[in-house]
């Protein structure tokens, strides 16, 4: 699925779409993007949707920021600053339960064969004269279920298709 997303408010309601469009079960997300492409925004607004109050601090400088979003757990992964996929091991990384953990990795480039298999590949680019272009590419089958679930919440007026 490919949108585009004129502003910052459309990329927070796209984040709150796919947020309702997510399973039950675990996830993993990941998130490529140019610097200040929308990564954090598009993770901050489906942590929102899915309950987390309080500040939702981008990982940046802690590369990985753990939520409990009423008993399932979420995490939070900004691997930009990661020089070499060994400092992974340092993280916990090998504890995160893909299967019923939400796990978002911005940057996964960085973390070589140490990460989970992603089930869904968000790509954020920025689109001439303004806004961004997202693609939703869905690489297992619970990540097709959830742009599935996209398309029967109308995702697509999002100006996509």
């Amino acid at each position: 699925m490919k949108l585009t997303v004129p502003d910052e408010s459309d990329m927070i309601t796209l984040g709150g779409r796919l947020a309702a469009a997510l399973p039950d079960s675990g996830l993993v997300i990941t998130l490529r993007g140019d610097l200040g492409a929308g990564k954090t925004t598009l993770v901050r607004a489906m942590l929102r949707t899915l309950g987390v109050t309080g500040h939702v601090r981008s990982p940046t400088y802690t590369l990985v920021e753990p939520y409990d979003i009423g008993g399932r757990r979420a995490f939070h992964l900004d691997l930009y600053r990661v020089a070499d996929p060994e400092e992974l091991e340092f993280l916990g990384v090998r504890d995160l339960d893909p299967v019923n953990d939400l796990i978002f990795i911005e940057w996964p480039e960085r973390g070589g064969q140490l990460l989970p298999a992603a089930d869904l590949a968000v790509e954020i680019a920025v689109a001439e004269p303004r806004g961004r272009e997202v693609k939703l590419l869905p690489v297992a089958p619970r990540g097709l279920s959830a742009v599935g679930g996209m398309r029967d919440i109308g995702a697509d007026s999002l100006r996509g298709g």
